[in-house]
Parts: C-alpha cells; sequence; structure tokens
C-alpha cells in the first residue's frame, strides 16, 4: 500500500513475511533435486519477487528502513539456508535411492576409466637413462636445431668430409641444421667443464631417411666419459654393465672395428639375438648376433678442438638410438609403429 509519504512500513512487513512462509512451504513440498533450479529462480534470483521488494524499501518511511531492512536481511539469510539444507537431503535421497523408484547398488564396482601410459620409446628412454645414472653419469640436454660447427666441425668432420654424407642432413641455411645426432654436447658440455666427465645426452634427432628401419625423426643417447688413464677396456666394462642391465646377464657381447670421424679406434657393439640366443634365426639373419650400437675412444683432435690436451686426457664415446634398443627388447620389426598412434599397438606397453 502506498500512501503520501510512501510505501506503507507495515504492508512491507507483511509482504516480507508471506513471502517467507511460502518459500518455506514451497520448499519443504520439493521432491526432485530438479525442481531446485525453478525454485532459486523463483524466490531468490535477481528477478523474484523478494528481490522485487528488497528494492522498494527506498519507498518506505525512513524511520522504517532500518527496521524493514534487518527484516529481509534475515529472511534471505533464512531461505538461503533452508534452500542448502533441503538440496543436500534431495541429492542425499537421489544417491541412496530414496524418493525414487530406481534403487542404486553402491555394493556394485565403480566405472574404470583409462589411465594414459608414457610411450613406449619414453618408457626406452627413461631406463636407459635410470641406468647409466646409477653408473655415476650425469644427463645434459642440448638444442634441436644446431650449428654446422657443433653438429660435425667440433667433432673432426670438416666441410666436404665424406662422413657428412652418411647423415643425410635436413639444413636450415648454411650454419643451422636439425642435429643428426646428440653428439654436439660432447664438444657443448667439454668446452665449458673440465675432466673429468661422465655424461649422457638424450634427444631427438633428424635424418632424411625412411622405411622400416628408419625415420626422419628419432631418439639418441650420447654417451661419454673423459678422465685420465681411461682405456677400451673401461669402455666395454661400461657398455657390459648397461647390456646385462637392459637385456639380462646372459646376453653376449661384441665388438667389431668400424669407422666414426670422432672416435679413434672405432667399433660397432653387437649383441647375442635376443630371440634365438646366438642360435641363428630369422631376425639376426642366422649370425646369431644384432648390432645394438657404435662406439669408440674419443679422437684426440676432438679434444683439441675444446682446449683438452690428448697427451693427458683420453676418453670414450658411444651412442645408441633409443628405437633401436625397443625393438630389440619388445620385438618390433617395423620403426614406423611407433609413430602411427594406434592405440591397439601402443596399450600393449
Amino acid at each position: 500500500m502506498i500512501g503520501r509519504r510512501g510505501l506503507c512500513g507495515k504492508f512491507m512487513e507483511e509482504e516480507l513475511l508471506r513471502l517467507q512462509k511460502e518459500a518455506s512451504n514451497d520448499l519443504a513440498a520439493l521432491k526432485d533435486p530438479k525442481e531446485l533450479e525453478i525454485f532459486r529462480v523463483r524466490y531468490l534470483g535477481r528477478k523474484s519477487e523478494f528481490t522485487g521488494l528488497m528494492r522498494k524499501l527506498g519507498q518506505v518511511a525512513p524511520e522504517d528502513r532500518p527496521r524493514l531492512g534487518k527484516l529481509a536481511n534475515d529472511i534471505k539469510e533464512d531461505l538461503d539456508n533452508q534452500f542448502n539444507i533441503r538440496k543436500q537431503e534431495l541429492e542425499e535421497a537421489a544417491l541412496t535411492g530414496k524418493g525414487s523408484k530406481v534403487s542404486l547398488d553402491l555394493s556394485l564396482p565403480g566405472r574404470a576409466y583409462p589411465f594414459g601410459k608414457l610411450h613406449p620409446v619414453t618408457q626406452i628412454m627413461e631406463e636407459i637413462c635410470t641406468i647409466f645414472e646409477g653408473m655415476g653419469f650425469g644427463v645434459a640436454e642440448g638444442p634441436d636445431v644446431e650449428t654446422d660447427f657443433y653438429n660435425f666441425e667440433a667433432l673432426n668432420i670438416p666441410k666436404h668430409h665424406p662422413a657428412r654424407d652418411m647423415h643425410d642432413t635436413f639444413y636450415i641455411n648454411e650454419s643451422l641444421l636439425l642435429r643428426t645426432h646428440t653428439s654436439p654436447m660432447q664438444a657443448r658440455i667439454m668446452e665449458n667443464r673440465e675432466p673429468p666427465l661422465r655424461m649422457i645426452a638424450p634427444g631427438k634427432v633428424y635424418r632424411c631417411d625412411s622405411d622400416i628401419t628408419h625415420t626422419p625423426m628419432f631418439h639418441q643417447v650420447e654417451g661419454f666419459l673423459v678422465d685420465r688413464k681411461v682405456s677400451f677396456a673401461d669402455l666395454r666394462g661400461i657398455l657390459g654393465v648397461f647390456i646385462a642391465r637392459m637385456f639380462d646377464d646372459r646376453t653376449a657381447m661384441r665388438a667389431r672395428p668400424s669407422f666414426f670421424p670422432f672416435t679413434e679406434p672405432s667399433a660397432e657393439i653387437d649383441i647375442a639375438c635376443v630371440i634365438c640366443r646366438g642360435k641363428g634365426c630369422r631376425v639376426c639373419k642366422q649370425t646369431g648376433w644384432l648390432e645394438i650400437l657404435g662406439a669408440g675412444m674419443i679422437d684426440p683432435e676432438v679434444f683439441r678442438q675444446v682446449g683438452y690436451d690428448p697427451e693427458e686426457f683420453s676418453g670414450f664415446a658411444f651412442g645408441l638410438g633409443v628405437e633401436r634398443i625397443a625393438m630389440l627388447k619388445y620385438g618390433i620389426n617395423d620403426i614406423r609403429l611407433y609413430y602411427e598412434n594406434d592405440l591397439r599397438f601402443l596399450s600393449q606397453f
């Protein structure tokens, strides 16, 4: 009721109390949690009748405003509390099946959601790093985009050297390229640190090559050790421990003479075929052996490039392909399976 002095305080008070009682009754009558939102919009929303009454407080007599304002706030707080309590009651009733024709059997097992797993290449990479870290090697990572100097020249592969043809390089310009191996980390680490050094460098490498045993991008782990009086026997010992831990201690190892520009002498390291145990099969082409990595003693010229005295220091280096190790360990015959994102294949690991 609006008089000459504005809205009657008594009328406002009666309307607020009426609305409180009506809302309380409607709230108690709710049976379905879905009806809660309808109630909230009707009685507590921005366009509700209660909000409309609150906006009219400015029309009542000034002496009535404090009392009616407090009453309105108390009613609003009471309705909010009732709403939250009723909401919890209805949700619990729905969960336990009370008040619903459909019962819920809490003894049934829950729905299992699949969890992501590490890619098999990542698993093998981490296993390789763990094995070498257990032997005291540190881990260092370098840039995928490398300079020609670190990728080739610092490793005793000058321009026009025939060994560059072995790498099938992705060049960005004359001085930048996608690294063809992780060996550049040898020079990067040695030029900034003094011996003794014992490091591995895992990471992606890139070459223009693609077939069942090669991909344009693959993973390598480069390792090297530099100290005084390091011998080829030390290299064989380290690699022997690695092979025993990666495969098993029954896996035999042999070294065949080879050539790498940054090691002298150089060797290819073979292991007894993990399929036939050296007896000869299709996988090892009846030889009983499988090539696993390349290694050798660091060439004195590489030491000179980084300021080491080759008369005082010696060391060895090795490089292994992570996908190659994974193929041997898991019996995979096509490297492209790693990158086709077929969940039937990946979920096996």
